[in-house]
């Protein structure tokens, strides 16, 4: 579904994002393509991963966050600048701000992960955890903007910003000329954005998709209204895209040249980040994973070649175990069985023979024996089990069953 709609001539130009290329020459990364035989041969046609979880400081953010900052005039840098962010952002102002020689105050949530707070302390920043949620956060940075006279760094709202953002759109036409769709990750949408005016100034011609988690995807909403709106206490653990209400300035640009906006499950993210690790061998944070979601959800509905940028490899360890729990869960890798034996010595064993025939490996194994709905000789045994995948999965119940158990779950 497109949303394009007739608007002015974005505030960027290709000119732009070209300065901000030679800006940033030497300062990022031009991070690297990588193919993916599971993904093309999912799409039918090559796909390749745009690598900005290996940028400095582990985002795209730097780019746009140094650009920003080296447009300052010689007394708003003297005055230092300001920020607020869970993390990503906050690390590529903190290094932009060390590398420009000017001083940096970065706000974050007293429940930032841990990493991502001592990295942003690391490259130099003065961090101050305030506030539950972002929005608090941001509150107290804007209130200490304005008592100090510091620069308030916006993390997508800017056109300086915005452009740094675009030089990852001249990478993709350099290293993949042949490209014939870009998918993207969208939270406020200076990616998105950044991309599509130097991608669609050259090469008219390429798509250019983003992709949103459902539980925080402002845009579609927006874009059907034709001005921003926000959405309530978004919800994903998507966090470097859980952003409740697009920006003015990408909104603009995201309305003209940015062909689509989908939106993806939990679940989606889960699985992409799993086949990003295993398959890939990349380890991305759920919001780069978004455009890898779009691709396993809907395979048909991209055009190749394919670049699926992920934009960053920022996750906190203890998510990660989670999510990728979740994603096993979701690839049909874990399966969970009740079912009722005989209360007598032998029968586990004899449970636990038929799943070692089909090559189900038990996690976890517990007993129940008062519930009123069983036998006097009977007790019901629950079953974590690590599979293959889902034909796996139909072999251990197919396996139980011929033995004579009742699979209840």
């Amino acid at each position: 579904m497109s949303y394009r709609l007739p608007a002015p001539l974005p505030s960027l130009i290709l000119d732009d994002i070209r300065g901000a290329q030679k800006m940033l020459d030497g300062v990022a990364r031009v991070t690297a393509m990588e193919g993916s035989r599971h993904l093309s041969a999912l799409v039918g046609s090559p796909v390749h991963l745009k690598c900005e979880n290996l940028q400095r400081t582990g985002s795209f953010k730097l780019r746009g966050a140094y650009v920003r900052i080296a447009g300052l005039r010689p007394e708003e840098k003297a005055a230092g600048v300001v920020a607020a962010s869970a993390g990503n952002h906050a690390q590529g102002v903190a290094l932009a701000s060390a590398l420009l020689g000017v001083r940096s105050t970065v706000f974050m949530p007293v429940g930032a992960p841990l990493p991502k707070v001592a990295a942003t302390r690391e490259y130099g920043a003065d961090v101050r955890l305030v506030g539950q949620v972002v929005d608090e956060t941001l509150a107290a940075a804007e209130e200490y903007a304005e008592r100090t006279g510091a620069v308030f760094i916006h993390p997508f709202d800017h056109r300086d910003i915005i452009a740094g953002q675009g030089t990852v759109g001249l990478e993709i036409l350099e290293q993949c000329p042949e490209v014939r769709t870009i998918v993207v990750g969208v939270g406020g949408g200076g990616l998105v954005a950044g991309i599509a005016v130097a991608v669609k100034a050259v090469r008219p011609d390429v798509r250019v998709v983003g992709v949103q988690a459902k539980g925080a995807a402002a845009y579609p909403p927006s874009l059907a209204a034709g001005h921003p709106v926000a959405v309530d206490e978004p919800v994903t653990m998507a966090d470097g895209i859980k952003v409740g209400r697009p920006g003015d300035v990408p909104f603009a640009i995201v309305r003209e040249l940015v062909d689509d906006v989908r939106t993806v499950s939990e679940d989606a993210l889960s699985s992409a980040l799993l086949l990003c690790l295993e398959r890939a061998k990349l380890v991305v944070e759920p919001a780069g994973c978004a455009p890898v979601a779009a691709l396993l959800s809907e395979p048909e509905a991209f055009r190749g070649p394919v670049v699926a940028v992920l934009s960053g490899g920022n996750v906190d360890p203890l998510l990660l175990q989670r999510i990728l729990r979740h994603g096993m869960v979701a690839a049909g890798r874990y399966l969970s069985l009740r079912l009722r034996v005989a209360d007598r010595p032998g029968a586990l064993a004899g449970l636990l023979g038929v799943l070692s025939v089909v090559d189900a490996n038990v996690l976890d194994v517990s007993h129940v024996r008062t519930d009123p709905g069983l036998g006097l000789t009977e007790v019901e045994v629950e079953l974590h089990l690590e599979t293959k995948g889902p034909e796996h999965c139909a072999e251990v119940a197919a396996s139980l069953h011929g033995a004579g158990y009742r699979v209840m779950s």
